[in-house]
């Protein structure tokens, strides 16, 4: 039973608040965890297999990366999708509305692995747009 009191009223929203803050920070990690694990994706057709072979690594199940090659439109979207959701968590979101409750807003450390996990997805997934332009001038010489 409630009395009323602001000290009560004080306690019920405190959880709520670090749960609030808990959630900002997953979601940054689940939205950069998904645009590298998209761009992954997007790129098995075509510059995995490229730069498994560079390393060494080969084997008859690389052949058959190639048949994504269909799905990359609908891994794009999905990537593009992770990246716009994590770059405006990154960058736009305004911090007033990131640091909620106590002022935990999360360590910069992690915020630097997000914004740089979701410029590597970047770069990865603009390399995989742009493989049928430049591969027949890696692959002629």
């Amino acid at each position: 039973m409630s009395d009323g009191s602001p000290s009560m009223a004080k306690s019920a929203t405190a959880p709520g608040r670090v749960r609030s803050a808990l959630d900002e920070r997953a979601q940054k990690k689940i939205f950069a965890s998904g645009s590298v694990l998209g761009a992954l994706a997007m790129s098995s057709c075509c510059i995995l297999p490229l730069v498994l072979f560079s390393l060494g690594i080969t084997g008859a199940w690389i052949g058959n990366l190639a048949a994504l090659y269909p799905y990359k439109a609908y891994f794009f979207v999905a990537t593009a999708g992770f990246l716009a959701a994590g770059f405006y968590r990154a960058y736009r979101k305004p911090k007033a509305v990131a640091c909620e409750g106590d002022g935990d807003c999360g360590t910069p450390i992690s915020d630097r692995t997000n914004k740089a996990m979701l410029w590597a997805a970047t770069v990865l997934i603009l390399a995989a747009l742009a493989f049928p332009y430049y591969a027949p001038l890696l692959l002629d010489s």
